[in-house]
């Protein structure tokens, strides 16, 4: 068994969509990014390739590429569960919280479960996500923006 630990952090900014583990989140403003600055996603994605020894988010797609400006970070989530399957690991589980002190993460917790479930192949039994808040502290607590942290385990075939 292999685990690994993602981090991510992005900024509010206006005119942009909310995209969290995959789903619109009804919010006035967005997150800032190369990608679609999901930010919860990322931080499951660097906790997979950290469990596989497989680097980062930024040496699989790099935001200096145009082919991942917008893209879905569910795309990016499909690719790299293709790559650790490639290296001959499989999903086992992850646990991820969402820090923001809004929106609320709770009315959404189901449908991202699904939503993330459906990309890697497995039951949303086994994700778990959570919204915690920094009681108005940090950036966080000010509503600058949003953090993710994330754990993943995986066996090798």
């Amino acid at each position: 068994m292999r685990v690994g630990f993602g981090f991510d952090v992005h900024r509010f900014i206006p005119d942009r969509k909310l995209i969290l583990c995959g789903v619109e989140i009804p919010y006035h403003l967005g997150l800032l990014g190369h990608s679609d600055a999901d930010v919860a996603t990322h931080a499951l994605i660097d906790a997979l390739l950290g469990a596989a020894g497989l680097g980062d988010i930024g040496e699989h797609f790099p935001d200096s590429d145009e082919k991942y400006r917008d893209v879905s970070s569910l795309i990016l989530l499909k690719k790299t569960i293709e790559l650790i399957h490639n290296n001959g690991f499989k999903f086992v589980n992850a646990d991820l919280t969402i820090v923001t002190e809004k929106p609320k993460i709770s009315p959404y917790r189901r449908v991202m479960k699904e939503k993330l479930a459906e990309i890697i192949g497995c039951s949303p039994k086994v994700i778990n996500i959570k919204g915690k808040t920094t009681e108005k502290l940090g950036f966080t607590g000010r509503g600058e923006g949003i953090a993710a942290y994330a754990v993943a385990l995986i066996t090798h075939d």
